[in-house]
């Protein structure tokens, strides 16, 4: 049986195993297939049937968390924690809220998670949770409530030399401050179980800007090493949470110019660079949408959903320069591709995860004049920063802003010289979706081996 034989059974396998799971077999399928050279360069990965084992979580938790709303209601909703791998580290990911959590999802994120968190060099494994709960619109005792009964679940598979969980989408400072208080309370410790936490009870400086600020040192990286910079370019950004307020803070502070953000709502462009400070008033303070930037910047445009349906490209309509995906899964699709090359945009570096299509990718690795960042990679800098956290909680130190952004910045170089490195190795330089795929398994596959049969 071939390489590639070997890889399509191993997908056909998970799709029975696992009906249903879209975006798992799509995280998998780039994955095994990126591994398809070193397969045939190391025999020892087919012989201790690592992707079959790797490709499996070592536990899947799915539970029900039942909460009340402020009339006094019965809600139930739906709670994940899939801890994937634990070979060279606990397990460490994040919490996602969001109506289309599901299990595929969780898994997808999971999954990802393993190998990201390879690439920073820490010790490290991948996990990833969650629930179908949304955040929008609930008062905060009833995102309180949530939070405590999710925690009387989860509290009995996390520690912090066991699993280690974090914010993501709809999880912010709010909800890991309510769910810390019931772990404490539930156990009787203050440990650093939980990372992203307020910075007067265990969190870290920069914490709240590491995966923006990561992914745009990524794509200096990227620059740099066609003797170019990101100076003077214009960026599309999409999202308006973490990552992309804080790409949009980094980039403004490296000299490029951010012209745009979006929400579920819909997107703004301002050609005189979105203003930082009116969007982190809107979506960190006031919490509402993007629509009213417009009150007060009269030259922006505001362009609501209904005007892109999907399929339509929204934010990558805009002329730029180098493109930030900055939101959700699958945000960018072939059609957006190939409008953003068409439009001049010669970079694209991913701050959410897994936020290209699989055809999307496929266009952009076949033209050689676009640098791409993939997520796995390039969206690193807020776990590693996590990393960083549970460092300093176990030494009981509180290190400077400045001291936690130059470790970011030196790991974000180490991630992209390992990438680029290991595409070289195999003959495609520059290939960085192949180079970190292969760098992030080698890591983990070779503790498997290492740690037996288990």
């Amino acid at each position: 049986m071939s390489e590639n034989q070997y890889v399509a059974q191993v997908m056909e396998d998970l799709k029975k195993t696992g009906p249903g799971q879209r975006e798992f077999y799509q995280a998998a399928h780039e994955v095994l297939n990126s591994l398809v050279p070193l397969l045939k360069a190391e025999e020892k990965y087919k012989k201790h049937k690592i992707i079959e084992r790797i490709t499996i979580p070592e536990r899947t938790l799915m539970f029900r968390t039942v909460w009340v709303d402020d009339r006094g209601e019965i809600q139930t909703n739906v709670g994940y924690r899939v801890e994937f791998n634990s070979a060279i580290g606990p397990y460490k990911g994040g919490l996602r809220f969001h109506p289309s959590v599901n299990l595929g999802i969780i898994k997808f994120l999971g999954f990802e998670q393993i190998f990201k968190n390879s690439l920073t060099g820490l010790n490290i494994g991948g996990g990833k949770g969650g629930s179908n709960f949304d955040p929008k619109g609930k008062s905060d005792n009833e995102i309180m409530r949530f939070c405590q009964s999710f925690m009387n679940e989860l509290y009995k598979h996390i520690g912090e030399t066991k699993d280690v969980p974090a914010g993501d989408i709809g999880v912010g400072g709010r909800e890991l401050g309510f769910m810390f208080g019931q772990y404490k309370k539930l156990t009787g410790s203050f440990e650093g179980v939980l990372t992203g936490k307020g910075l007067n009870w265990g969190g870290s400086l920069a914490r709240t800007e590491a995966t923006g600020y990561g992914s745009v040192y990524f794509a200096q990286e990227m620059h740099s090493k066609q003797n170019s910079s990101i100076e003077g370019k214009i960026c599309a950004v999409s999202g308006a949470g973490n990552v992309a307020i804080y790409t949009i803070e980094k980039l403004y502070e490296l000299g490029a110019k951010p012209v745009t953000c979006s929400d579920s709502k819909g997107f703004i462009y301002d050609k005189n660079g979105i203003d930082l400070k009116t969007l982190k008033i809107l979506k960190e303070v006031k919490r509402v949408s993007l629509a009213e930037y417009i009150k007060t910047h009269k030259d922006a445009l505001y362009t609501p959903v209904a005007k892109y349906p999907k399929g339509k490209n929204g934010v990558w309509g805009v002329p730029c320069d180098v493109a930030f995906p900055s939101a959700t899964q699958n945000e960018l699709n072939l059609e957006d591709a190939k409008t953003l090359y068409n439009n001049g945009c010669r970079c694209i570096c991913e701050g959410a995860n897994m936020p290209s299509t699989l055809e999307a990718i496929e266009f952009i690795l076949s033209k050689k004049d676009i640098l791409y960042g993939p997520a796995k990679a390039a969206n690193a800098g807020g776990v590693a920063t996590s990393q960083l956290e549970m460092s300093q909680n176990a030494s009981m130190q509180n290190w400077s802003f400045d001291k936690v952004d130059g470790k970011l910045k030196q790991i974000m170089q180490s991630i992209f010289e390992n990438a680029y490195d290991t595409s070289e190795e195999f003959g495609v330089a520059g290939n960085l979706v192949l180079g970190a795929n292969i760098a992030g398994f080698r890591k983990v596959a070779d503790a498997m081996i290492d740690q037996g049969a288990v």
